[in-house]
């Protein structure tokens, strides 16, 4: 139940108005290939091995600032999800509107 509600409330978004949530530090960025919603249920169910090895990988974190510029710079689009107070953010790669996971594509 809480993976449907979370894929309702995914949404493609230009990086251009997320920019008060990363200067807040509120941003965490999903590595493309992973599964945003699965990453946010992990978030909600406070699953700390699967995110810290996440994180460890690279996958899951902070986006560094070089990074964050660039997508400004592009007019990135990302699909982004709020999982308070964190609003997670994977750029966009898939056009079926659905979640962004290679299955989906």
């Amino acid at each position: 139940m809480l993976r449907a509600k979370l894929n309702q409330e995914t949404a493609r978004a230009p990086w251009s108005s997320l920019q008060r949530f990363f200067a807040q530090g509120k941003v965490i960025r999903v590595a493309v290939g992973l599964d945003l919603i699965e990453t946010a249920l992990r978030i909600a169910r406070d699953d700390t091995a699967a995110l810290g090895a996440a994180i460890e990988a690279g996958e899951v974190g902070p986006i560094p600032d070089a990074e964050a510029r660039d997508w400004f710079a592009r007019d990135t689009e990302v699909w982004a999800l709020v999982i308070a107070p964190w609003v997670l953010v994977q750029e966009t790669g898939c056009t079926s509107g659905s979640t962004p996971t290679p299955v989906h594509g």
